[in-house]
């Protein structure tokens, strides 16, 4: 794909839209089957997607699906997992050997006292630094030990166990748009984690470039989250 498909996340990850099929006129077409027709002008295409948006017809936007290749953090893969209607292949830390890139963050962030489930970014310039060399000092020590632990042969699947969930994986995420607007609702919301929102900032993006009819509805009939934009 093009380098406006791929987008750098973090400090070591991406997000990059590998592979796609169809795009808004695939909804068009998948919707008018039912009465054995088919494209129209573009103006009453453009306006079957609003209202089938509108009026909650989603099933015409599944058969528009993305490919996605995606880096980031494990316990940003973990979240993502929970989005389960999609297809996933993750990078295996058991038949590999795992590369030492690790997700040092920029900031801390301190409990969100109005949104309990929360955080937000604090201006503590001590406990920010005292932060960082933590999260940068047990990463090195982690993967220190399960190199030792590799030389010793001890198998990969088992030496594995002690490394930090600020490692970072790789997977290829295939999903339909119906599926990724779900994703984009919760992700790409100011409630969700900062690291997780990051991703989905950037794979609305995608959506908005390879899907624009299907973006603007999405936006303005069924978008809940508060951080994306026409």
């Amino acid at each position: 794909m093009e380098k406006e498909f791929f987008f750098k996340v973090l400090d070591k990850g991406f997000v990059e839209l590998y592979d796609i099929m169809g795009n808004d006129l695939r909804a068009v077409e998948s919707a008018r089957v039912s009465f054995q027709k088919g494209l129209s002008s573009e103006e009453r295409d453009r306006k079957l997607i609003d209202y089938l948006m509108d009026n909650g017809h989603e099933s015409p936007f599944e058969h528009i699906v993305f490919t996605f290749r995606v880096k980031a953090p494990l316990f940003v893969a973990r979240q993502w997992l929970r989005h389960r209607i999609a297809s996933i292949n993750e990078v295996s830390q058991r038949y590999s050997v795992v590369k030492e890139e690790f997700y040092i963050p920029n900031h801390v962030r301190i409990k969100d006292e109005v949104n309990h489930q929360g955080s937000v970014k604090a201006d503590d310039e001590k406990l920010k630094k005292e932060y960082i060399d933590a999260v940068e000092e047990q990463s090195r020590k982690a993967y220190e030990e399960y190199k030792r632990l590799l030389e010793s042969g001890v198998a990969r699947e088992m030496a594995r166990v002690i490394l930090p969930t600020n490692m970072y994986t790789m997977w290829f995420w295939t999903v339909n748009a119906r599926s990724l607007m779900n994703f984009l609702s919760l992700r790409a919301d100011s409630h969700a984690q900062f690291e997780i929102q990051e991703y989905a900032l950037c794979m609305g993006e995608i959506f908005k470039k390879t899907c624009p009819w299907t973006y603007e509805a999405f936006i303005k009939h069924t978008y809940k989250g508060d951080l994306l934009k026409l």
